[in-house]
This record gives structure tokens, sequence and C-alpha cells, in this order.
């Protein structure tokens, strides 16, 4: 599948976001939203191997504070990006529309949100997280930003959040472009987190979705970070979703959009309602 378009759409505080649009972009299709230190580029692999008899369109959202999308602004908060995703939701209406939304971690959790306020046929949340989630690390990363030392912000990120090895960073580190891609997006992760933290826990998740699926990495079941979080996720659906479908992406983590995005197109694949 190929990106036929990308569109800039308006959001609130005189911010905007991109959107690049794979498959024809006047079929309802799959909307996906990348999480922290990610971007729309990110999920490229993924949205070209999705099968177009599956879903003729991917539309994945480059959320605020990536470029070409615009600034977070100082009023961010999680409802700022719930919503943001309503104006895109909008706006591809105007299109194909959405058939399903489907979420990576702080992007699972705005998805599922989103979804407690609109109709959606389908939610995918691929190990979505909730607060408590990476607080123990927010005055470090506020210290790092300061400094404008995104290196150390993308080896907290790595090692105090999400429990990487040392030597797992040296290896991100040894690729040039990589890294510099991860410092890039490191810019907005102390804000997204402290929204992530500052929000009030949600009494119910995804209460108007019609078809909940949620993913999870075979490596990360019930450990810490993402296995535990995603378990607070699934306490917190809906009654009607509180046995929601869950699926294993054999073999991986957290990153299956970067380490297997094959594989989880397939599965993705498998996902369509």
């Amino acid at each position: 599948m190929e990106r036929t378009i990308q569109k800039r759409m308006p959001v609130g505080g005189g911010s905007w976001v991109t959107v690049d649009v794979y498959g024809d972009p006047d079929a309802p299709g799959l909307v996906v939203v990348p999480g922290v230190m990610s971007d729309a580029y990110s999920w490229s692999r993924v949205a070209v191997a999705v099968a177009v008899d599956a879903w003729p369109s991917v539309a994945v959202v480059n959320r605020r504070g990536r470029t070409p999308s615009g600034p977070l602004t100082g009023s961010y908060s999680m409802r700022t990006e719930v919503e943001d995703l309503g104006v895109v939701l909008d706006e591809l209406d105007e299109l194909g529309g959405a058939r399903a939304l489907f979420g990576w971690s702080y992007g699972g959790l705005i998805a599922l949100l989103s979804a407690d306020e609109r109709p959606v046929r389908q939610v995918i949340a691929y190990e979505p997280v909730m607060a408590p989630f990476g607080r123990h690390a927010l005055l470090d990363l506020a210290a790092a930003e300061e400094a404008a030392d995104w290196d150390r912000s993308v080896e907290i990120v790595n090692r105090r959040i999400s429990g990487f090895s040392a030597a797992h960073v040296e290896e991100l580190r040894a690729d040039r472009p990589a890294w510099e891609a991860l410092r890039r997006l490191s810019g907005p992760l102390r804000a997204e987190l402290g929204a992530l933290n500052a929000m009030r826990p949600p009494e119910a998740l995804a209460r108007r979705a019609g078809q909940v699926d949620l993913i999870i990495g075979q490596l990360n079941r019930g450990t810490d970070p993402y296995g535990t979080s995603f378990d607070d996720v699934r306490r917190h659906l809906a009654p009607a979703e509180a046995h929601a479908e869950v699926h294993e992406l054999a073999g991986q983590g957290h990153l299956g959009h970067i380490e297997a995005p094959t594989e989880l197109a397939r599965l993705l694949n498998s996902l369509a309602a």
C-alpha cells in the first residue's frame, strides 16, 4: 500500500496536525494514533504492509509536537489529544471515514478515550498505558528538557521508563540516524507523560465502541511497565467491554512496529471487523 496524500488539519490553540493517508483516501479504513517517542513516519512500514482487502485505507496521525505537525502549545493535556483526534475523524468523515481506530501505547489510551465520547465501530489498542506510568521519571525529564539535553531524555525513557538495558541504549546510540530521530522525538516527552499522569483516572473506557481488541507483545505479559499498565487499562474498560479480546504479538514486546512491522500488519489484517 502506498501513501497517497498528506493532509494538514488545524486544531486548537493555533496548532495543527498532519495525517498521512495510504491506499484509497475515499474508502473507510484504519486510523492509526502513534504514542510517545513515535511519529507518522515510524508507522509507515506497518501502513505499507497492511493488506488493501482488509483495510482499503490507513490514515496515520502525526500528533502535534512532531514535524511537520504544529507545537504542543501551553494548554496541552490529554483532553487536547482527544479533541485533536476528533478533528481528524471529522475531517476523514468527509473522505471515506474510519472503520476502526488503532492506537499504540499513549496513542492507545487516546483512542480508547475517544471511543468513550463518540461512536466508533472498532478500537484496537496495542499495549495502551495509563497513569501512573513514567511518573517517577518526570523530574529527571524536566531537568533534561530545561538543559536541552535530548541525549539524556532518550536515555531516561529507555532505561528508567521502558526498562531496557544499557547495552540496548548503546546499540541505539551506535545507529546515528536512529539516535537523532529519537532525540528529536524526545522533545514533547516530558509534557506528554506529565499530561498522562495529570489526568483524572477514567471511570470507564471505550463505552461507545462497537468492538474492542487489545494487543500485547508476548514478551510483556504481566511484566513492568507495559504489561502491568496494560492490565490496568483492561480493568478500566466499560463493563460491556470488560471481556474485550486480547491478542498476543508473538515474540515481541512494545516495539512491534519497529521490530516486526510485517507481523503486526498481519495481525491487524486479521482483526479487520
